[in-house]
Formats: C-alpha cells, structure tokens, sequence
C-alpha cells in the first residue's frame, strides 16, 4: 500500500504589525479594502496579511491569503476575487516571486492530494501543491523515485515548474523534460490542459513563468526507477573538470546525480562528487531522509565557514575531508529527499544565506569562474559555495535559462539583511549577470531582483512572446508577483 503524503505542518502567521502600520501610512491597504472581504471558509483570513520567503527579506502586505483544496477551490476563487492574484508554494524563492502587494495570495500547500499513480507506466498526476517529498512517499513502495527535482525536497512540484528548477541529474536538463502535461486556471477561472501535443504555446510559456498566465492546479509527471546508488568523490584542478565531465560522467550511463563544488576563495580547485548505479551494499538503508531532525555539526559547520577568519582553510583542511571520509551507497530517494534543514537556519536577525545561479556555455566555464572569483574577492562577498551542474540545452520554454548546453553555477553566500547591505549586493550582483552575458549565458530568475530591465531582456530574449501570450489569456493582468511588477512590459 502506498505510504499517505505527511500531514501539512501548520504556516506560521507572518510578522504583520510594523509593515502593516507603514503601508497603512502610505495608503496601499486602504486602497486595497474594497477586496478584503472573506472568499470562502478555506480563504478567511485577516485583511492585510503579511507574505514573506525563506530570507525573510521580501515582506509582501497581501490582501488576503487563500489556502485552497482543489482546482474547485481556485477556480471559485478566481471567480470571485475581482483584484489582482498572486501564487506561492514552499517560499523559497528569494526575490518576492510569490507575492504582490494588495493581492489574493494562493497558498497552494494544501492542493497536495494524489490523483492518480500508474507504476508500470512510471507516471503520476498529482496536485501542484504536493511537495516532492510527500511524492516521494507515495513513489517509494513502487520501487520508484521521481525523475528530475532539485536538490532538496521540501519545495512544491508546482512552485518547481513555475521556476522550471533543475538538480543533479545528469544529461537529463530542467523539470520541464519530466513533465507530460499540467492543468493550468486561467484568469476567468477556465480549467486548460496543456501538453507537447495539446496547446502546447501554454505549455512552453506557463513552465518557467513563474505564475504570470495562471495557477498551475494540476501536473503529470514521467518517474525513475529507484535504485542503489555509490558515491564517488574526485579532486582536480578547475582547468580539468571539463574534460572529466564529459569523458568520465556525461558519457556513462551508469551516473545519475553528479556536482562539482568550489569552496571559495579556492575557485581553481573542483571536488567532483557523482552517484552512479551500484550492486555494493548499502551503507544506510534508509530509503527517505528522516523528516524533523536537527543537523547541529551542519549547522555549526556552515556559520563556522561564513563567520570565522579561518573558515574557508577549515573547511578545505578538515569539514570536506571528514565529509567524504566513509563511503555511502544509499537508495536514489534517500539522496533525493535531502532536507532544507540540513542547511540550517537561513535567516536571523541580521543575516541572511542567500542563492544565485548563473549559466554559461560549457566552454566558457573557466572563463567565467575567473570572473566571479574577482568581482566576489573585490566586493569582499562572505560566499560559501559555488556548486556546478550541467544542463543540455532547453529547446521548449519561452523563458530557457539554457538556450544551448551549459554549466550551471550556483552561488551560496552570507549577507546582511539592512538596506545597505542590499545596495552593495546589488551593486557585484550585476556585474556577474554582466560577466555571464558577455560569455554568451544568463542568469537564474527566483532570486532577489537587482538584475535591471536591460539585462533581464539580454538574458531572456523571448520574454516578449510570453508578456503577449500574457495579454490574451490575462487581459487585465490579474496574475502578478514583485518580479513582474519589475520586468513585465506593456
């Protein structure tokens, strides 16, 4: 029998007081009362209701927040909300992505109910606001894992296409790949089906659009078989990676995650880690990562290696050592169910850990690693991790974030939360989205907003057609969230 996704932990309520006085001050939730009145039981919260990310850094004043069950649910509330919507899942975007001030915000966590599993197909429909954890518990029993996802497990499946996220998957590109077909509500509150072969100009363009045509209800979904997996660890020099990549894991069939870590400031020296099909014994028989642990040596490690002045030799010298110690062979689920937490608290008082990515093609890698390292090492930026993933070119979505084969680079840093703090990060943010564009790349879209409107055009060139598929099916522009408050034209 299949194991029953894991209740829903309760959503804390958000903060609302100091933001609420002030926009109240400005005048934007008086402007929004006429829409603050109660939808439906499953809907009923407070007017003016505080919407914020994983950073704690983009406080949003909603109108109100809508928790609903169904694609029913949506559709009566789209129905019945005259103003403008706005969608999150798990809240790990990093740059106001799930909200827009004055908005309905639809939570989408409690749309999460299996609708349908057929293993010897190797297919799943699902509601878009399972997380892919939960997934994982239904799959798991049927010898099955799913495809493509990221890294960790705590975001929603439907928040994932909204980014079109990608992992470690190698060979296999963004979600978008895994995906047979999603039931998407529209602005007036129609139910649509889109597929390859079934409209498919909405399939394309509502896969990485981060909400702007509608609510992803629905999604289905190609699996994996789920199998043992061994890890390998190699060490080489950045100027060899490349070559190793192709030869030593694009090319064998046998690898299905693979990464390369730079732990700054030592951006010319590459720890390559690759889980690859094995018949050894398992070293943890575990399938799924245990949910509710608290990793303190994690945690300690990774505030050690942003705040000490010996941090970053430490890590090299003794934590990665110490990491890759012991061999592991592990079920592909127990490695796929990797728990936020493990990273541990991202944000505090004063201080948030915060992601980038940028993709170049992959014979610019070392180009453009040398130009990271300076503008980071000038800017004096606290970076943690850079992470190097690999995606075939993404031949569908109107907004590809890999237009032809790339390395990806993925960017964990420390800064602070004040408005200066900001203004500086903003200041290197651009100069790397200048570094990746002038190798011909791009930069990723769920993270903080300090790109301008010229670069996000370089960098998503057919922006254009999605604005334009935007007004025919959102006329009025209902569908809205601080990224396109920012770079949507008229």
């Amino acid at each position: 029998m299949p194991i029953p996704p894991a209740t829903p932990r309760p959503i804390p309520d958000s903060p609302v007081d100091p933001l609420r006085r002030a926009l109240l001050k400005a005048g934007l939730l008086s402007a929004a009362a006429p829409l603050c009145q109660p939808l439906l039981a499953w809907a009923a919260t407070p007017a003016g209701t505080v919407v914020n990310d994983i950073t704690g850094m983009n406080p949003v004043l909603v109108a109100q927040v809508a928790t609903p069950r169904s694609s029913a649910d949506i559709q009566q509330a789209l129905r019945q909300w005259p103003g403008p919507v706005s969608i999150g899942g798990g809240r790990f975007s990093m740059g106001g992505q799930i909200a827009s001030p004055g908005s309905l915000h639809l939570d989408m966590r409690r749309c999460n109910r299996l609708l349908s599993l057929e293993p010897r197909q190797r297919l799943v429909r699902v509601q878009a606001g399972m997380s892919w954890r939960e997934l994982q518990q239904w799959v798991d029993p049927h010898g099955l894992a799913v495809k493509i996802m990221q890294s960790y497990a705590n975001f929603t499946i439907g928040g994932s296409l909204s980014v079109n996220a990608h992992g470690r998957y190698v060979g296999l590109g963004p979600l978008v790949n895994a995906v047979r077909s999603i039931v998407i509500a529209l602005a007036d509150g129609s139910l649509l089906k889109a597929s390859r072969q079934q409209r498919p100009e909405v399939f394309f363009a509502a896969i990485g659009a981060y909400g702007a045509l509608g609510v992803i209800c629905e999604v289905e979904l190609e699996l994996a078989v789920n199998q043992p997996l061994e890890r390998r660890v190699e060490r080489m020099r950045l100027d060899a990676y490349r070559d190793f990549f192709f030869k030593h894991v694009r090319a064998d069939s046998g690898a299905v995650m693979h990464n390369a870590d730079l732990a700054p400031p030592y951006f010319q020296e590459a720890t390559a880690v690759t889980w690859r099909v094995s018949d050894q014994a398992l070293t943890d028989k575990r399938r799924l990562t245990p949910q509710g642990q608290r990793y303190w040596l994690q945690e300690g490690a990774i505030r050690a290696w942003a705040e000490l002045p010996g941090g970053p030799l430490l890590r090299k010298k003794v934590a990665d050592p110490l990491r890759f110690a012991r061999a592991a062979v592990l079920w592909r689920n127990r490695e796929a169910s990797l728990d936020v937490a493990s990273l541990g608290r991202i944000a505090d008082d004063g201080h948030s850990f915060v992601l980038q990515e940028y993709f170049v093609p992959v014979a610019k890698l070392e180009r453009f690693v040398a130009a990271m390292a300076a503008i980071l090492d000038t800017h004096q930026v606290a970076a943690l991790n850079v992470s190097i993933r690999h995606s075939p070119a993404d031949a569908g979505t109107v907004l590809a974030w890999a237009r032809q084969e790339v390395f990806s680079l993925v960017l964990y840093y420390r800064q602070g939360k004040d408005e200066a703090a900001r203004r500086q990060v903003g200041v290197w943010t651009r100069q790397l989205i200048d570094a990746a564009l002038a190798q011909g790349g791009s930069y990723y879209l769920p993270y903080q907003l300090h790109a301008s409107r010229e670069q996000f055009q370089r960098a998503y060139p057919d922006a254009g057609k999605l604005f334009a598929l935007k007004r025919t099916l959102d006329p009025a522009g209902r569908f809205r969230n601080q990224l396109w408050n920012k770079y949507l034209t008229a």
